[in-house]
């Protein structure tokens, strides 16, 4: 589960880690600060809100308000704006990263570390990041936070604050059954006080029953994604302009792949799943039919789902939904002679080999 920014905060002020003063509000009639200037953040479920225009900075009360209000109305990569965080704007210094997360290939904590902060971790070059693997039988100890220190490079007095901070991230990573507790960027403000300037907890949903102070978020949802869930199809909208219609999320996933590999950007990742079912195939279209794309790749693997029956379903969907973009089909597994003979007879061809549909999708698009 993730946790709102605001969430995380109080998280980390309950195990003692430093954080600006702030506050919470979900309607303009608590826009109220009493020391100037403030910052306004988006409270949404996702990363870029700055760039989106998400996070703005007021200097007075009549300011606080436009600024705010502005903010409430927008949508964040489809997902609306449903409260802000208003927090005293700091006077930063230096920007850095901390994070603790689970290293699954090697089944063991990992402490992420950067003098580099501000920005996503993935753009920073390897030579800028340490990183430290913590034995799950030992646990952490306070030497870890001391090498961790002298590895980044930090002050006697920037040391001594990162390794207090970094001891008690890594207690409330325990201590909420945490994936990832993220702190990024970690500031140093121009006095030397070091503080969380932003937050990102995500929490093994598995366990919350173990923290009764926690109430599960509800999934936030793009417009199509909450029509998708409403009727019962596994729907991700990703942002491109391909629609995306398989069966099974690895070959799902297969086909985002093969579509980005040839320079496409997916619309959506959307799973029939094993439904042998005209109507289920119908229904997805009809769902498509609502997202702004240029094209459709359909991806069946024929198993539990016969290759026929999402044939009868696409030449309804063709006679039925009235899909005005191109359709490429690939189709194979049980009953595929029978599916392809279909399609043709309602002037679709349809391919044994995903890369070649694939490659058909970027010749009918273009």
């Amino acid at each position: 589960m993730n946790l709102y920014e605001y969430q995380a905060k109080e998280l980390f002020r309950k195990y003692g880690i430093p954080i600006p003063s702030g506050k919470h509000v979900d309607s303009d009639s608590d826009l109220v600060w009493d020391r100037y200037p403030v910052v306004v953040k988006a409270q949404v479920l996702t990363g870029g809100r700055g760039k989106a225009g998400g996070i703005k900075f007021a200097s007075d009360g009549k300011e606080l308000q436009e600024k705010g209000k502005e903010i409430l109305a927008m949508s964040i990569k489809g997902l609306k704006v449903r409260s802000l965080l208003l927090e005293e704007k700091l006077d930063i210094s230096k920007e850095y990263y901390l994070s603790v997360t689970l290293d699954r290939s090697s089944k063991r904590p990992i402490i992420i570390a950067s003098t580099s902060g501000g920005v996503e971790i993935e753009d920073v070059p390897d030579s800028k990041i340490v990183k430290y693997w913590i034995d799950p039988t030992l646990g952490y100890s306070s030497f870890v936070g001391r090498e961790v220190s002298f590895k980044l490079g930090l002050s006697p007095e920037e040391s001594k604050q990162v390794q207090d901070i970094l001891a008690k991230t890594f207690v409330l990573y325990e201590g909420y059954d945490c994936e990832l507790v993220e702190i990024n960027p970690l500031v140093v403000l121009k006095d030397g006080r070091i503080l969380a300037g932003d937050a990102k907890i995500v929490i093994d949903s598995d366990s919350l029953f173990r923290h009764r102070d926690l109430t599960e978020n509800p999934a936030e949802r793009t417009e199509l994604e909450e029509l998708a869930y409403k009727r019962g199809y596994a729907l991700v909208e990703l942002g491109g302009d391909i629609g995306v219609i398989a069966n099974g999320a690895g070959l799902t996933m297969a086909t985002l792949d093969g579509l980005t590999l040839k320079g496409l950007k997916p619309k959506n990742f959307l799973d029939l799943g094993g439904s042998d079912d005209v109507e289920k195939v119908v229904g997805a279209f009809q769902i498509l039919k609502e997202a702004i794309i240029r094209g459709i790749l359909i991806n069946i693997f024929g198993g539990v789902t016969h290759c026929d029956t999402v044939a009868n379903g696409i030449a309804e969907a063709k006679k039925r939904v009235g899909i005005d973009v191109p359709i490429v089909v690939r189709l194979s597994g049980v009953n595929e002679d029978l599916g392809r003979k279909i399609l043709k007879e309602n002037g679709i061809d349809a391919y044994s080999d995903m890369m070649d549909a694939i490659r058909e999708v970027v010749e009918v698009v273009k």
